[in-house]
């Protein structure tokens, strides 16, 4: 299992920091891997936040995302931890983030976590 760098997140200076704005951000090729199975989990994150004085730079979100391919971890556990990191980055004003999987077996689970300074 290898670990996961949250250094590989970029940031820039939000250009309207002294107004609140929703950026919404959709990956829908999202991979991480079953840690029970070795099997890989895809599905579909919405990211979406009101940022403070920085934003993320989505090619190394991209970056940073792509390490959960070979990364084993339950979905709650990856969910809340892409929070952690991108709350780090960011210092946003609020995020959340819905985790979307595809079925396995006949059931499909979604995971939502916030965070609100």
């Amino acid at each position: 299992m290898s670990e996961i760098s949250r250094e590989i997140i970029e940031t820039f200076e939000n250009p309207y920091s002294q107004r609140d704005y929703s950026i919404e951000t959709i990956c829908p090729e999202f991979t991480s891997m079953c840690p029970k199975t070795g099997q890989p989990d895809f599905g579909t994150l919405t990211i979406t936040y009101v940022a403070d004085q920085k934003c993320f730079e989505l090619k190394s979100l991209k970056l940073y995302l792509q390490q959960f391919r070979n990364y084993g971890a339950f979905y709650e556990n990856v969910t809340n931890l892409i929070l952690d990191d991108l709350v780090a980055a960011t210092e946003p004003r609020s995020m959340k983030i819905v985790a979307e999987f595809t079925s396995r077996g006949g059931i499909r689970t979604n995971v939502t976590v916030e965070y609100r300074s």
